[in-house]
């Protein structure tokens, strides 16, 4: 199986590869998406760039959080997200130790309302928004997308503002940032609120659950991630799906979960249309 998925993800990638291009877009940068209240840190991370096909109206979005273990990384766009009809927002958020893992999160939900509430002024659609990310960014996807006191002082519902939730290697246990908060190491794993699957249910969002190959994910990321996706299956949830890469590890797994995901939104946005 392991290996069927790997070779349908090359075939998905020489497919993608034929898709025109859009020809010019434009991106506008540093967007700050919170006010900054007298915090130093507010205004500097709480910022955001949008990729957008130019002179276009109506096209999808996708938000994506960056990874680092929400000790590190920055902002970023794709490259292989570019160029496909849709905004790209890549996302700035304040980091651990500097903050809490709280505080993390709730800088995601910012950052996603923020979006819901604006992208139409560009001329995105926003009744046609994905939630990515890589690693940390997989876990405030899940985060953000499952447990709804995140977005609900922005008076949004996560079940009805985005079309899918796309998390790749996420964690689906409490991230490790956090329970080092709590004085506890990697390896023990821990399950409270802070933990997507805390918060499993069926009417979350469609959701695409991405891994790299068992054997070189880190700390068993792969198996945390299944069990995430058959608890959703568990509690009902129709439309939930889970990916194995083979032979990627934790670190470039996105270069085989690019292309899926692309091909995933593409479906999502035409079943939409029916």
């Amino acid at each position: 199986m392991k290996r069927l998925i790997l070779v349908l993800c090359f075939a998905l990638c020489l497919s993608l590869q034929g898709l025109a291009s859009d020809g010019d877009c434009r991106t506008v940068r540093d967007i700050a998406y919170r006010s900054a209240s007298g915090d130093p840190l507010i205004d500097s991370m709480c910022r955001l760039d949008i990729y957008l096909p130019a002179d276009a109206k109506g096209f999808p979005t996708i938000i994506w959080f960056h990874g680092g273990g929400l000790s590190g990384g920055r902002r970023e766009i794709p490259e292989a997200l570019k160029g496909h009809g849709m905004a790209v927002v890549g996302v700035e958020y304040r980091l651990v130790p500097q903050v809490k893992v709280a505080d993390c999160v709730a800088d995601a939900a910012a950052a996603a309302a923020w979006v819901v509430e604006h992208i139409a002024s560009y001329g995105g659609d926003p009744e046609k928004i994905f939630v990515a990310g890589h690693s940390a960014g997989g876990y405030l996807t899940s985060m953000i997308g499952l447990d709804k006191r995140w977005l609900a002082p922005y008076g949004i519902d996560p079940d009805t503002a985005f079309m899918a939730l796309i998390p790749y290697s996420g964690q689906a246990v409490t991230h490790f940032a956090r329970r080092s908060e709590l004085g506890l190491p990697d390896t023990q794993p821990l399950v409270d609120d802070m933990a997507p699957m805390n918060h499993v249910r069926a009417d979350a969002p469609p959701m695409l659950i991405l891994s790299g190959d068992r054997e070189l994910e880190m700390l068993g990321r792969y198996e945390e991630n299944a069990y995430f996706w058959r608890m959703m299956r568990i509690v009902g949830h129709p439309d939930v799906r889970l990916l194995e890469f083979d032979g990627y590890d934790h670190g470039n797994m996105p270069e085989a979960g690019h292309p899926v995901a692309l091909r995933y939104i593409r479906e999502m946005l035409r079943k939409a249309e029916r």
